[in-house]
């Protein structure tokens, strides 16, 4: 496909004898809709002029048209137009290596108008699955030849096949963690064990919706989708299942790293204090020889001998290896 320029949105157009055509004009654009080939336009948001082209040429809901403006637009699946055709929202997400933090995420709406024999895709940021899918088109008409349900659903596929490298490195994640916490105990890792928590649930509440937007695209009859595309849709649902399954394993091993991390917490802090019980247990008969001794009466053993302060020592020194040996004995130290 042809690189879009200012107010001239990339588009590709296989018109009813075959022959095909890129970078409609906005008045070309307009015959070719009523030609009846199949037609893809990719409009950039940021730009006004092409931004406008889905009002004043392809006619969409002002409600539609306003959602492709909102970064925070949920992903969703609506008819307008009397069911004339499909409004969707779908989330592109992948890890943000551009920050420092390894658990950002990085999320792009990708806006799709399905209607019979045409698709409109509105994006304000590129898109993985929008440039894959122009390179495949350079490359082969295959996907427009077959309809734009079928462009749809290269698109579709690729923003579900995104999450699946995410998940491994997820996963990886979390294996290493389980080695700093069982070679080395890491006080530090509770911090990573709950970013990789939060980035877990990120990722659920992204899919979530997708799934449910695809389990429509499948399930659903609808006069902009064949039979036959709906089959292709089945399968990237399918992915979805597997991806959400591989989420619902990993969060159960964060979850078994944090109790991991939380015993080894509790077994520190048990050591800890069996050592000071231990000293204090040792230390009991010392405080009461030497408050013994530091009572005021005239007259008490050992007090008036010369060796007596020496033999008080002694008498401590031999109480507390005594109880020392007595406590290895039962090995309670």
């Amino acid at each position: 496909m042809t690189v879009p320029t200012r107010g001239i949105p990339t588009s590709i157009f296989r018109a009813p004898d075959g022959h095909i055509e890129e970078g409609l004009q906005p008045q070309r654009l307009i015959e070719a809709i009523k030609e009846g080939g199949e037609l893809w336009v990719d409009i950039d948001s940021n730009d006004r002029a092409q931004h406008a082209l889905l009002e004043k040429i392809f006619n969409f809901h002002p409600l539609a048209i306003e959602d492709t403006l909102s970064l925070k637009t949920r992903v969703k699946i609506e008819e307008y137009g009397n069911g004339n055709y499909l409004f969707l929202v779908v989330r592109s997400v992948t890890l943000d290596h551009s920050t420092d933090d390894p658990y950002d995420v990085s999320t792009v709406n990708l806006y799709c108008f399905l209607a019979p024999h045409l698709l409109v895709t509105v994006h304000s940021a590129p898109v993985r699955a929008v440039i894959e899918v122009r390179d495949r088109l350079a490359r082969t008409t295959d996907k427009v030849d077959r309809g734009v349900e079928m462009l749809l659903h290269a698109l579709l596929d690729i923003v579900v096949d995104e999450y699946i490298p995410m998940v491994d490195q997820v996963d990886d994640m979390v294996d290493k963690l389980e080695e700093r916490l069982f070679e080395n105990y890491d006080e530090n890792a509770i911090r990573d064990i709950f970013a990789i928590k939060r980035l877990v649930v990120q990722l659920r509440r992204h899919l979530g919706p997708l799934r449910e937007v695809l389990n429509v695209l499948t399930n659903r009859p609808h006069t902009c989708i064949n039979q036959q595309a709906q089959l292709y849709f089945r399968d990237v649902y399918d992915h979805t299942i597997r991806i959400v399954e591989s989420l619902e394993s990993v969060r159960d091993l964060v979850a078994t790293v944090l109790d991991t991390y939380l015993t080894q917490t509790s077994n520190r802090m048990n050591k800890v204090m069996k050592q000071l019980n231990v000293v204090a247990t040792i230390s009991l008969p010392l405080v009461v020889i030497t408050g013994l001794f530091g009572m005021n009466f005239s007259w008490m053993p050992l007090t008036h001998t010369p060796w007596g302060f020496f033999m008080a020592l002694a008498i401590m020194l031999a109480s507390a290896v005594g109880i020392w040996m007595f406590l290895k004995r039962n090995q309670w130290t």
